[in-house]
């Protein structure tokens, strides 16, 4: 069945002119290039095909030129920095991406473009499945795995491999595609973005080979992870932010709560004013991340790096300055009247000493509710600044 789509998408491309680009970014793959060119050119006939080097050192350039590529160089170092001058520089309606490692299969490519233009896709993912044990080194293979599980549940995404070097694009996709990234992390900006604004996409499997004998991998384990999973908590203000702060909050308010009417005894613990004093951290610093979820929101949606959410419309309209203020001045005259009543308790004792497992449960919360309400009041004003492009 798939045979026959794709002999319905290469009739239909060629009956209009459909321009087809295989873009192939490169750094040292002098053992691989020649094949890669090879397979792409039989596979696609009609595509063009572009290598991009990427600083390499050894022969890249000349063999890829020799096998009949367009050659051209990316001088910022960086698979993200490749992509950007490739997106930019150019002009097709369909676009391959593959690495330049000999690891994908090339047949695969006219059915991936079959789906893309059949379904009036904007990307199609071609999901690796090992055709040998030594494809994957054992560190990329549970790195893949884990952060691909982490992926679906931030973004409630059904991707089974997205950090997929081979993948297929409309060129609407192309064009508007902000690339942010400047190393291998731009595999998961594909599907982030994709996600993130709701296109058309799709996942195939195609086949994965072991690399060629004379060829290494240029990917880290430990720095690309990383940066993968930089990636996701930067794009996914409710992981990196809100979660963590909504936990701070609830866990600092339930302690401060158990605390506040005197000692607690928990065994041969006992639980004073020094743990609601962190209590009180707990909330504040779960408010600050709450805050900066809010922000990263809002700034993502009014960049165009996230679409408009008509929550967050809801409850942070343009009008938004004055309810801020007024929570955060009632929060303030409330820590304001707590910490003068404090202050009068202390001269009723004459300023002398005080017992501060009394004093201290007053003191705490009046602190509290002023910080909160003054921080409430500047997070205000600073929602408004970032509500101003927005109206």
């Amino acid at each position: 069945m798939s045979q026959a789509i794709a002999a319905r998408a290469e009739e239909r491309q060629q009956r209009t002119g459909q321009r087809v680009a295989v873009l192939v970014p490169c750094f040292n793959e002098e053992a691989t290039i020649a094949k890669v060119v090879a397979d792409f050119r039989a596979a696609l006939p009609e595509a063009a095909i572009y290598v991009y080097d990427n600083n390499s050192a050894d022969g890249t350039v000349d063999v890829a030129r020799a096998a009949g590529a367009l050659v051209r160089r990316e001088t910022h170092q960086g698979k993200g920095n490749v992509v950007r001058r490739m997106f930019a520089d150019v002009d097709a309606d369909v676009y391959v991406l593959v690495d330049g490692d000999a690891t994908y299969d090339a047949a695969s490519a006219r059915t991936m473009i079959a789906r893309l233009v059949e379904e009036r896709l904007d990307m199609v993912v071609g999901a690796r499945v090992d055709q040998h044990e030594a494809a994957y080194r054992l560190g990329h293979r549970t790195g893949n795995r884990l952060l691909t599980r982490f992926f679906a549940l931030a973004f409630h995404a059904t991707f089974s491999d997205i950090l997929s070097g081979y993948r297929v694009f409309s060129r609407r996709f192309v064009k508007s595609f902000p690339v942010l990234s400047r190393g291998f992390e731009i595999e998961t900006e594909f599907s982030v973005h994709a996600l993130e604004l709701e296109l058309a996409v799709a996942e195939m499997p195609t086949p994965y080979y072991a690399r060629p004998e004379g060829s290494t991998s240029k990917l880290s384990t430990w720095r690309d992870g990383w940066r993968t999973l930089r990636f996701f908590l930067l794009y996914s203000p409710r992981w990196l932010f809100l979660y963590p702060g909504l936990m701070l909050m609830f866990v600092g308010v339930a302690v401060g709560l158990w605390l506040l009417p005197g000692p607690r005894r928990v065994g041969n613990v006992v639980f004073d004013v020094h743990t609601l004093l962190y209590a009180a951290i707990a909330i504040l610093l779960g408010f600050q991340s709450v805050a900066f979820a809010v922000f990263t929101k809002l700034f993502a949606i009014s960049e165009g790096l996230h679409p408009p959410d008509e929550l967050m419309e809801r409850l942070f309209p343009n009008s938004n300055l004055e309810r801020g203020l007024l929570i955060g001045g009632a929060l303030t005259v409330v820590g304001f009247l707590g910490s003068v009543f404090a202050v009068r308790m202390w001269g009723v004792r004459g300023f002398g000493p005080l017992d501060f497992s009394h004093s201290l449960r007053l003191v705490i919360p009046a602190v509290l509710a002023l910080t909160l309400g003054v921080q409430t009041v500047f997070c205000s004003f600073f929602l408004s600044v970032l509500g101003m492009r927005r109206k």
